[in-house]
């Protein structure tokens, strides 16, 4: 009976096609395009992607171009054909056409779309094959080919590599691959997907979609940034901004995508991709032409170089309750299996840059929660005190709001509070709304929002195939904006691998169980969940322990927990510094072990005495500080660059000198000195952070420094036996003059050394640590249990 009907349609629409002809005399030929959907039977090809191609032939159908479609699969012919036509025969047709035309248009769609298996490299030959034939008989120039792959991303590469070797068209004609996420489950993965899929495809003809840039709300907070610039400029920064607010809220659970889900979670599905990229159009700079694909991805690709490293603290994570049980019945678990995978976050976001420094940005999702909707906020600062009349316009929030729909509004919208501005149109495509419903959004009725959405609402992924159709880049991620989103957000996520979201019961029943708040530039659950806590191993339940490490005070934790008692222990002995002398020195030394600690000062001790506290180096690499390899560069990346330290507070050592480093007829030991000396009482730091090689070696004393001559010297230069050999270094003399001397040492690669130690009484001369003993001072040892208990 199909073949009956197909045929039908067939003889309709070559009457249709022939009437078209005449009706247009001369049509314009920009060439053909085959367009082949890889995955063309699936569930994303039936529900968004079929409709969406057949939306852009109705509107390119009268502009000259000429079409082939092609839905590929593993299926063989016959029974793929029979899947296809079912899809087919339920197209809807856009608006604007009226029925008698849609019907013409939609004839003509089906004679020209058809089956094929698409499954060996035989399959992609008879495809082009059957392109080139096509052309030749009817004479048409190509244009293009166009590859959806509607598929999982484990196939991208092999799909690529076929298309590489057999389908692309002549040099005259172009070649697009349309992909979807997940582009990677991290950095890694990401890129060696994208170093993958570079060996077959050129980054031109690539078009990673997101289908969040093509909602219509999205895809114009550019042109309502620019439209609206000089009214937006002035306030748009933080000066003005109190809070920016990035949510997409759902009320379903997982089931039927456990098996995807629980290999991604909230993190990977939603925020890592939709809501950094509303992120990026909300604080990147506006292009100059909008209408430059180049310049909009450059701008995006440049906010990542900005936003502040994220951590465990940046985050808060939970878990609808009934998750597990769908996860042990959909991948065969057993009742005991307990997945850590987040089906809720909220993340504390912030940028470094003038702009926007200081400024909370919010970003959550969630499963199961108590209403769909989706929407991105900018809550400005009131510099109004109301007295009385808190009704008055005045009074109110003043906020735009980018509302990608269903809520309570139900339609796509943006909003600004009548207490801000009346906003300019987007486009000629929008419209004012001028009646509302008698609902809030966000605080505030519809009454005292200026309202503008869409004419003719449209779907995503019609409006992102026809940019794809027109070689658009700018809403598609590159392949350097994707490995800046993971790079940005791959540390978060391997700080999650063993934390436990807070279990929730889903929808309206959460009551305020979620809500989360920050705390200086880190969040929390605002209120504590009663829970059935997990038991856990006993090495989980060690806190920070106290106790003797060769006869001085030590102190040991996880990592985590012992860089927070290291990073109070150090503000408390700023604090008291400040109080007995009016200022804080503090020496630190270089290696990774004191990154995370620099973080923690940077990002969470929010009330370290930064404008009374003076920072000095104990030892250097000599190299210029503009290099990686500078221990100076290190601490300015990971900690000065995000505290208000004065800047005549810092004091670099001088590894260059008359456009040398470290030459010792320069002087530049001698001058850090007298530096010391001018400005250290009695050339005694108030701490000193020090860290400890596999070798025993301290600051850049090592095992071979020779340091007899210059013993009452406070830096010496040094070699080290690794390069850069060159070092400058605080000498034993200054160390142990200094009040306190911490000593930090953390991970397994520590271990050996400190089991080592701690049968050594005294001095060794194989180990320069042994001789760390602080005349008048403290010396205490930090070991994470990694360190200590291997």
């Amino acid at each position: 009976m199909w073949r009956i009907t197909w045929c039908l349609l067939l003889l309709a629409a070559t009457c249709w096609q022939r009437s078209y002809t005449k009706e247009s005399e001369n049509p314009p030929s920009p060439g053909h395009v085959s367009v082949v959907i890889v995955g063309g039977t699936g569930d994303l090809a039936k529900k968004y992607l079929w409709q969406g191609f057949f939306h852009l032939y109705s509107t390119q159908v009268g502009k000259g171009y000429t079409f082939s479609f092609y839905g590929g699969g593993l299926s063989p012919d016959d029974k793929g054909t029979l899947l296809l036509f079912e899809i087919l025969k339920k197209l809807k047709c856009p608006s604007e056409l009226t029925a008698e035309r849609c019907a013409l248009v939609k004839e003509q769609f089906l004679r020209l779309s058809q089956y094929l298996q698409l499954k060996t490299v035989e399959d992609y030959e008879k495809l082009s094959q059957q392109i080139q034939q096509q052309l030749k008989q009817e004479g048409m120039v190509e244009a293009g080919r166009l590859f959806y792959m509607s598929v999982p991303a484990f196939a991208y590469a092999d799909i690529a590599a076929k298309i590489n070797s057999t389908c692309r068209p002549p040099a005259d004609a172009w070649l697009r691959v349309v992909l979807e996420k997940p582009f990677g489950h991290d950095f890694g993965s990401a890129q060696l997907l994208a170093t993958q899929l570079a060996s077959f495809l050129k980054e031109e003809e690539m078009f990673r979609i997101d289908h969040y840039l093509g909602k219509e709300v999205v895809s114009q907070i550019l042109a309502f940034r620019k439209n609206n610039n000089n009214l937006l400029e002035p306030i748009w920064n933080k000066h003005h901004i109190e809070r920016i607010e990035i949510v997409l809220k759902e009320t379903l659970d997982c089931k039927g995508r456990i098996q995807f889900y629980d290999q991604y979670g909230v993190i990977r599905d939603v925020l890592q991709n939709h809501l950094t990229e509303v992120l990026t159009l909300l604080t990147m700079s506006v292009p100059a032409n909008l209408s430059s694909s180049e310049e909009v991805l450059k701008n995006k690709l440049q906010i990542f170089s900005t936003l502040e490293h994220l951590e465990r603290k940046s985050v808060v994570t939970g878990q609808y309750q009934s998750y597990n049980e769908e996860v042990q019945e959909e991948l065969n678990k057993t009742k005991d299996y307990i997945s850590l995978t987040p089906t809720f976050a909220g993340v504390i976001i912030f940028a470094d840059n003038p702009q926007y420094d200081g400024i909370p940005i919010f970003m959550t999702s969630g499963k199961m929660l108590d209403e769909r909707v989706a929407y991105a906020r900018i809550l400005f600062k009131s510099d109004i005190f109301c007295v009385q009349d808190y009704d008055s316009v005045n009074c109110k929030p003043k906020q735009i709001v980018f509302y990608l729909g269903h809520g309570v509004l139900e339609y796509p919208a943006i909003l600004v509070s009548k207490n801000l501005f009346k906003p300019s149109l987007v486009n000629s495509g929008w419209k004012e709304v001028t009646e509302h419903k008698d609902v809030n959004v966000l605080g505030l009725p519809l009454s005292d929002y200026f309202i503008q959405t869409p004419v003719v609402p449209k779907e995503a992924y019609y409006e992102l195939i026809s940019k794809v159709f027109h070689g658009r880049k700018d809403s598609f991620i590159s392949t350097e904006n994707l490995l800046a989103s993971w790079a940005f957000w791959t540390p978060l996520l391997d700080s999650l691998v063993r934390a436990y979201p807070r279990p929730y019961p889903g929808g309206v029943a959460n009551g305020d169980l979620l809500n989360f708040q920050l705390r200086g530039r880190e969040v929390a659950f605002v209120n504590e969940a009663v829970v059935n806590v997990i038991q856990q191993g006993q090495e989980e339940n060690f806190q920070v322990m106290q106790g003797k490490y060769r006869g001085v005070d030590m102190v040991s934790a996880w990592a985590t927990e012992l860089v927070e008692r290291l990073a109070s222990d150090l503000q408390s002995a700023a604090e008291e510094a400040i109080r007995d002398e009016g200022q804080f020195h503090l020496a630190l030394s270089g290696g990774s072990s004191p990154i995370a600690l620099f973080l923690q000062l940077a990002l969470h001790q929010y009330t370290f005495p930064w404008h009374h506290t003076h920072l000095w180096l104990a030892d250097e690499r000599c190299v210029p500080p503009t290099e990686t390899g500078s221990n100076f560069r290190m601490i300015h990346d990971q900690l000065l660059q995000h505290v208000r330290i004065p800047y005549f507070n810092i004091h670099p050592m001088p590894v260059l000198l008359n456009q040398r480093l470290c030459v010792e007829e320069d002087g530049g030991a001698v001058l850090y000195e007298n530096e010391i000396n001018q400005l250290v009482n009695a050339s005694s730091f108030h701490y000193i952070l020090l860290g400890v090689g596999e070798d025993g070696h301290t600051a850049s004393l090592f095992q071979d420094s020779k340091l007899d001559e210059s013993a009452e010297r406070l830096v010496t230069l040094t070699e080290s036996p690794s390069k850069p050999h060159q070092r400058m270094s605080l000498t034993f003399t200054a160390i142990n003059k200094a009040r306190k001397v911490g000593v930090l040492a953390m991970g397994r690669r520590k271990h050996e050394l400190v089991t080592q130690l701690s049968r050594i009484k005294g001095e060794s001369a194989r180990y320069p640590i042994t001789k760390v003993q602080p005349t008048n001072g403290n010396l205490i040892w930090y070991l994470d249990y990694d360190a200590l208990l291997g």
